[in-house]
């Protein structure tokens, strides 16, 4: 029927059959019947479409709901045995050779060993019919026997379709805690906000719930009728049960309100929060918190709010606070992110978790009184928003978060790592869940429609199952006892898939194993932490050594500045020659005589100009030819 088809199986031992068939090849004809031309005389030929009765047969209709029932087989090897215990030591060999032969002098020995002796030939020739000294399976691999031994499957056991047509969005599905069987599924009906909204056809008239806005609880075992139904007038995108009383539900509206009901009496919210008090835009998130009384609960918007609400008093929050990535003592709400998620572990009172749609992480404090004190930690581990949170329920402090094409598990010991573990994947992820059978055991779903269950102690590089639904898988939960998976899809279907035994159940070897596993990625998150504590400082150490040393060289191009505008200031020292005309300057008599010596020098200068030379010819100079052209 295919992957999610019902199916039965019908095994029996091969002994049970008998000897096996022998065929021979012979040309023998043992019966031959030829056809009756009497028989064809009378065969009529008739429509098959339109056909005319008087008299039919009387049918009522009726359904019976039973109760599953599961069936084991056990099988027992009976070596030796009947021995009387008070008379009789089984461990003296000589004590139960004389109660032996005591049995074989009884007259009816013989009887019932004849009869016996019957059973055992039955039970041989049925063993005769396979030689079990064969050598089967010879031609396959050695080691095609080596890997998982366990079954990895998952079968649809149930359908449940939304009792509107078209059928709504099917947001979320939660188990109850009191009833294992019963669940809630949240539709959302988006397609009233338009304009030519026309309200669809109710299935099922009868059972009194005609909003369009409604959602139901349902059982396990009859995927035919809701067990209770609520109604709300109003676009509903999330509701949640309150896990420590029952009784208690709130949900959270396109308008940003947010409503409370009460699930023992069926219908409409018992409260709703004025506009005045409400988010901004749609809520988006939705979380119950630890209280005496069990009223108190968070809830988140897309307008980056996250307010702290009492089911007794819904006029005003309790308090409210701003995801913002540095808060300040005065929130501005423009710097804040969109909430998307929630999540909140009763074991850790004190903490609770809200991501955004800018792929933060934010850790608050349910103490704090200033957003400073509220908002512990920011992480920033995706690109886009986060879709899914979720604690594995054997390891607190492991968180599964989806968002944007990845898959991220991390650990609120590490820090500034980004994450343990992470996977990456072609689609988009929408949906993600831990196993609540199983410690190593995680399914996500994408926007194609691929279903796919991770096991960390098989692989890590691909998983070790994919389902293809037909539409988009929206949400993603575990039965309790972790034997059942809820797959909602965006075509308002739910499907029940019913999983082996070695995916819904842990050994103890194996969650020390996860265990380790995750101590060891976490130590070596540290690691890096560390290191990357080291580099930082080791470069904020070279830093200010450069700074240091860039101050000290100012500091001595300041003081040789300095030293050469003093030594220009300064007087300069005389040289010798300075000193010389000093002394001359300052001795009259000297002075005097170097005047006159001065002045007898011109005085010469001035004869020697004033002489005239006479030129006169020598006599071989006057006797020289005159040479002419």
């Amino acid at each position: 029927m295919g992957t999610l088809g019902n199916q039965f199986i019908l095994s029996r031992e091969r002994r049970r059959f008998g000897r096996q068939c022998l065929f021979t090849d012979r040309n023998e004809m043992l019966l031959s019947v030829n056809p009756s031309g009497r028989l064809r005389l009378k065969y009529i030929l008739r429509n098959p479409i339109h056909e005319k009765t008087q008299l039919s047969e009387q049918y009522a209709v009726s359904s019976v709901l039973t109760h599953n029932v599961s069936l084991d087989s056990h099988g027992m090897n009976h070596f030796e045995g009947g021995w009387n215990v008070k008379e009789v030591n089984v461990m003296d060999e000589e004590s139960t050779l004389r109660y032996r032969k005591k049995v074989e002098r009884d007259d009816t020995w013989g009887v019932e060993v004849n009869k016996l002796m019957h059973d055992v030939m039955q039970i041989s020739s049925a063993n005769n019919a396979v030689n079990i000294y064969e050598d089967f399976f010879v031609d396959l691999p050695d080691d095609l026997g080596r890997g998982i031994s366990m079954k990895i499957a998952a079968r649809c056991t149930h359908v449940f379709h939304d009792l509107w047509i078209p059928p709504r969005q099917l947001v979320m599905c939660e188990w109850l805690n009191n009833d294992p069987n019963q669940f809630l599924l949240t539709f959302s009906n988006r397609k009233s906000l338009e304009p030519d909204y026309t309200k669809q056809l109710n299935t099922l008239p009868d059972f009194g719930n005609d909003n369009p806005h409604g959602f139901y609880v349902w059982d396990l075992d009859d995927a035919t009728r809701p067990v209770a139904h609520y109604d709300c007038q109003r676009v509903l995108l999330i509701a949640k049960v309150c896990v420590r009383d029952e009784s208690y539900m709130v949900g959270g509206f396109q308008e940003g309100q947010v409503g409370f009901w009460q699930t023992d009496s069926m219908g409409g919210p018992k409260r709703i929060c004025p506009l005045e008090a409400c988010h901004r835009e749609a809520t988006s998130a939705l979380c119950w918190v630890h209280s005496k009384l069990n009223t108190e609960f968070y809830s988140g918007s897309l307008d980056g709010s996250v307010k702290h609400w009492d089911t007794r008093d819904l006029l005003m929050p309790v308090n409210e606070v701003l995801a913002e990535p540095y808060p300040q003592q005065v929130q501005n709400r423009q710097d804040s992110h969109g909430v998307t998620v929630l999540e909140f572990e009763y074991t850790i009172p004190v903490r609770y978790i809200f991501c955004t749609d800018m792929g933060c992480v934010f850790v608050g404090n349910r103490k704090g009184l200033t957003p400073q004190e509220t908002i512990v930690g920011v992480y920033q581990l995706f690109s886009g928003p986060i879709r899914c949170v979720m604690r594995n329920p054997f390891f607190v402090k492991n968180f599964l978060l989806v968002g944007d094409w990845r898959v991220r598990i991390w650990s609120e010991e590490v820090k500034s790592c980004p994450s343990t573990f992470y996977f990456r994947r072609p689609n988009q992820v929408i949906s993600g869940a831990w196993s609540t059978g199983r410690c190593s055991l995680f399914c996500i779903g994408d926007d194609k429609g691929n279903l796919e269950f991770w096991d960390l102690l098989m692989t890590h590089s691909r998983p070790i199952l994919t389902i293809k639904m037909k539409h988009v898988v929206t949400h993603l939960v575990f039965k309790p006892d972790g034997s059942m998976l809820a797959v909602s899809m965006a075509n308002g279907d739910c499907v029940m898939l019913r999983l082996e035994e070695g995916m819904r159940s842990a050994t103890v070897k194996e969650k020390s194993l996860m265990m380790s596993m995750f101590e060891r990625e976490i130590s070596r998150c540290k690691l890096l932490e560390a290191r990357e504590e080291e580099m930082k400082l080791k470069k904020r150490l070279t830093t200010i050594f450069e700074e240091e040393e860039r101050k000290s060289k100012e500091k001595l191009e300041a003081k040789k500045k300095k030293a050469q505008a003093k030594k220009d200031q300064e007087p300069k020292a005389e040289d010798e020659a300075t000193i010389f005309l000093r002394m001359i300057e300052n001795d009259p008599e000297f002075s005097k005589a170097i005047l006159e010596f001065n002045e007898s020098i011109e005085t010469v200068a001035a004869k020697r100009s004033k002489r005239v030379f006479a030129m006169e010819h020598t006599v071989f100079e006057k006797n020289q030819p005159n040479f002419t052209a």
